[in-house]
């Protein structure tokens, strides 16, 4: 298990929200911190700390009056931190090549690819063919409706057919290096990891999976831990210290390293 440290943008600076809050409409979001540093210094802390794969995610659309703002601290992270952050929110096939030119590990994609309420294969063949397999990951953040998960896409606001189950994972994973998955229904919220979300996710055994949302305890990311079975990757924000919560990061890096009993 791995920690793997965020830096999520929006209106230009560094916050952590509550993911269902999030509203292109007026640019809203409900903020439970607003950092006073840029997202250069969160990248150069990762970088002295020598933690590698975390995200960098832009959280306003394209089309967003803040969107250049923020696209401009995604690429002060990455110059801060070159080769070891990943990058997504907005990630297109003609704007991939250009924040992996500007350090990027990985580009981050959903909803280029999920279009629709599906996934769009000829658009994940044109990425692939575009960035390589190996610096791809695919985010399929979900919703629980029912007994199911399903994914979500544009910035969580919008519903997709797909099910997030074994058979998708298995057929995804084919097509990149890594997964990244918000538990949306508990993102952002500091009450607890989405248990049965992660007890799934610790089933499958194949490519990395990073699992997102709910963490505030040390409790919760032994627990995360478990039912992972070791398998899982965290990424914590709230409930962190670096963004006005009582996580101690450095010990979560140490947690995160250490082997199960």
């Amino acid at each position: 298990m791995e920690f793997r440290p965020c830096i999520d943008i929006h209106n230009g600076k560094v916050k952590q929200i509550v993911g269902g809050s999030l509203k292109d409409q007026n640019n809203q979001a409900q903020e439970n911190f607003v950092s006073k540093q840029d997202a250069g210094y969160y990248a150069k802390l990762y970088r002295d700390a020598g933690i590698k794969g975390g995200h960098i995610i832009l959280l306003n659309a394209v089309d967003s009056e803040y969107y250049e703002a923020t696209r401009q601290q995604a690429f002060a992270a990455l110059r801060a931190y070159p080769g070891g952050l990943q990058v997504g929110g907005g990630i297109t096939p003609e704007n991939a090549g250009e924040y992996l030119e500007a350090g990027a590990s990985h580009v981050i994609v959903t909803s280029y690819v999920f279009k629709d309420g599906r996934i769009h294969y000829e658009r994940l063949d044109k990425l692939v063919q575009t960035v390589g397999r190996e610096h791809l990951v695919l985010d399929v953040s979900c919703k629980c409706v029912g007994d199911d998960y399903y994914v979500v896409t544009d910035r969580w606001q919008k519903m997709t057919e797909e099910k997030l189950d074994v058979e998708l994972l298995t057929r995804l994973s084919e097509y990149c290096d890594e997964f990244l998955i918000h538990a949306v229904d508990v993102e952002g919220k500091a009450d607890g990891i989405e248990e049965r979300l992660a007890k799934a996710l610790g089933e499958w055994n194949g490519i990395p999976i990073t699992y997102a949302g709910g963490v505030h305890s040390y409790e919760d990311v032994q627990l995360l831990k478990e039912l992972g079975k070791g398998r899982l990757n965290v990424t914590i924000g709230s409930a962190l210290d670096l963004f006005g919560g009582n996580l101690e990061w450095k010990k979560i890096v140490k947690m995160c390293g250490e082997k199960s009993v």
